[in-house]
């Protein structure tokens, strides 16, 4: 694929070399199964260990506080499943916000309808949640907080420290459960200081391979299980250990490059393609200025995201109109922020990632003006 230019990066991105490498290498040298106790078995399972040392790492953590997943769906799926199991009976009521990704919504959704008191906190104009609003929210019975740490669609980072510290104010139960698929690889991340007892990120998103995920969980902290098979993974994921996407995993992990120097990359290259798409006469932002550099979400009045991304798609220009996990519903973030609904219509996510330039947004924003002058308005 020659020529594109790939601002989709929220979604997925693209396997870096070291995660490819790692994979190939681990399959083709390491097959064995990581629980059994021959040489092979154990030269698998020094995967899992190299692997959970690196995840480790970059999380400040243990690597007794890692464990694997299938993806960040399945990490916040036993992290809320878990907690609410684990504390059922010290209260019932959940706290979480308006504008979380559906594998957190979802899953909460199901605890309501079973009679489970919801909070939903719904953001302000800027996308946060406020303070105060949170603060109010979380009593003596409140057994679990689920925050993301960075909003998926707008990329507004959300109060998670601010919640650890209202639950031991109020002497809540609570567990603090933290979606931080976005964040991890692009923010310091570190459980301990934001106070979270669960914090599951992805590892698609930081270039390795779709499939792999992993859930910090607080060392001491007991989850029930929620599946059952051969024990692996302390009973909370267990199964066969899936060694070549662990291995890539930690490829993409040791890949990373220290954070202030990217944050300070996509930073400027934030700040370029605000004034390029500024420039065009044609956008409306919908990401606040303080958002993760990583994502703009914009509007183009009078044309539709899905005739838009279409139009992009045939110059080689990848954007998306929302979480891929919609699948081209409407937003529930946007819809959240109460903004016109012709608006939300015409609403298109550009997420960066280390491989992007300037003249990706030079080509987006020649594109995005060739569209407005070639589509018919909606």
């Amino acid at each position: 694929m020659k020529d594109i230019v790939y601002l989709d990066n929220s979604a997925t991105t693209k396997p870096c070399k070291e995660a490819v490498e790692y994979m190939n290498k681990a399959m083709c040298d390491s097959w064995g199964n990581p629980s059994s106790l021959h040489t092979i078995g154990i030269t698998a399972e020094d995967i899992l260990i190299s692997c959970k040392e690196a995840c480790a790492k970059a999380l400040s953590s243990r690597p007794d506080e890692i464990y694997f997943t299938s993806g960040g769906t399945e990490a916040n799926n036993i992290a809320i499943n878990g907690a609410l199991l684990a504390r059922a009976k010290q209260g019932n009521r959940i706290v979480t916000t308006a504008i979380e990704h559906p594998s957190v919504a979802e899953v909460i959704n199901s605890f309501e309808a079973k009679g489970f008191e919801v909070i939903r906190l719904s953001p302000q104009a800027d996308g946060k949640i406020s303070i105060e609003d949170l603060r109010c929210a979380i009593t003596k019975s409140t057994i679990l907080v689920s925050i993301m740490l960075v909003n998926n669609e707008i990329g507004t980072i959300q109060p998670v420290k601010e919640a650890s510290a209202f639950i031991k104010e109020v002497g809540a139960p609570a567990i603090l459960h933290c979606d931080a698929v976005q964040a991890f690889g692009k923010l310091p991340v570190r459980p301990s200081a934001l106070g979270v007892d669960l914090l599951t990120a992805s590892g698609h998103k930081i270039h390795g391979p779709k499939g792999i995920g992993l859930l910090y969980k607080r060392k001491g902290l007991h989850l029930p299980a929620l599946t059952f098979g051969g024990g692996q993974q302390e009973n909370l994921r267990p199964g066969t250990e899936p060694t070549p996407l662990i291995a890539s995993l930690e490829g993409a992990v040791r890949a990373l490059p220290a954070t202030a120097t990217q944050l300070k990359k996509m930073s400027e290259l934030n700040a370029y393609a605000k004034k390029q798409l500024a420039a065009t006469g044609i956008v409306t932002f919908n990401s606040p200025e303080d958002a993760l550099p990583y994502i703009i979400n914009i509007s183009v009045p009078g044309y539709r995201s899905e005739t838009l991304l279409h139009f992009l798609d045939a110059q080689g220009i990848y954007v998306s109109s929302g979480s891929a996990c919609a699948k081209g519903g409407q937003s529930p973030t946007l819809d959240a922020l109460k903004l016109d609904k012709k608006r939300i219509d015409s609403a298109l996510r550009i997420s960066f990632s280390r491989d992007n330039t300037p003249e990706d947004i030079d080509r987006l924003c020649d594109a995005l003006l060739r569209a407005t002058q070639k589509l018919k308005r909606a």
